[in-house]
């Protein structure tokens, strides 16, 4: 039941939804979570392979699987774990930013590498707590769901944008999930007037 859930694509990306109604919010999310993604990505080249792919790149050596390589890996498997069509789209984003970032990696050196990887966290950090704080008035899901939060943050925003260009992963999926986002929304604004009495 629990492994079930965890792959309920509908109901993960309600719980998702009910942090990112605005707007705003969700414009921001959708500019600022895949670099966060990819600059972790960027530190995690420097963590020690556990071997090497004959692949060889211009200028970037062998493709090392490391903690880079694993991070990217699953998550690419548990996007195409949850919708396989959008999932293959998120996992092959996945895999560009990992070749991406091995590259940039390789430019960069350690020394440049975690100064730019520790602005670019701190720029898109403060831009997502400003959405969630001046146009969603709402905590951000990793609160309530650190793991939901890391982990689906990227596929969800790659689905948001999606929709706009009409996909949906099977019909009255996202009649169902904004059924299911109103729900958790009056849920909370209820415990919220709770709160303030």
């Amino acid at each position: 039941m629990a492994k079930q859930a965890l792959f309920d694509l509908e109901r993960q990306f309600a719980f998702y939804g009910a942090y990112h109604s605005d707007p705003i919010n969700v414009l921001i999310h959708t500019l600022f979570v895949w670099p966060l993604l990819f600059t972790s990505l960027l530190l995690f080249q420097f963590t020690p392979p556990f071997f090497h792919l004959p692949f060889h790149l211009a200028d970037s050596g062998t493709l090392p699987l490391n903690f880079a390589f694993v991070f990217a890996l699953v998550y690419a498997l548990f996007y195409v774990l949850m919708d396989r069509k959008a999932g293959s789209l998120a996992a092959l984003l996945c895999f560009l930013c990992w070749i991406g970032s091995r590259a940039l990696a390789l430019r960069l050196g350690f020394p440049l590498a975690w100064k730019v990887v520790l602005a670019a966290q701190l720029f898109c950090w403060t831009f997502q707590f400003i959405g969630h704080g001046v146009f969603e008035k709402r905590a951000p899901a990793l609160l309530d769901n650190l793991f939901q939060a890391f982990l689906m943050a990227p596929f969800f925003v790659l689905l948001e944008a999606l929709n706009f260009i009409g996909y949906e992963p099977y019909p009255g999926f996202h009649a169902n999930v904004h059924a299911k986002i109103e729900a958790d929304r009056k849920e909370w604004q209820a415990s919220k007037q709770k709160k303030s009495l």
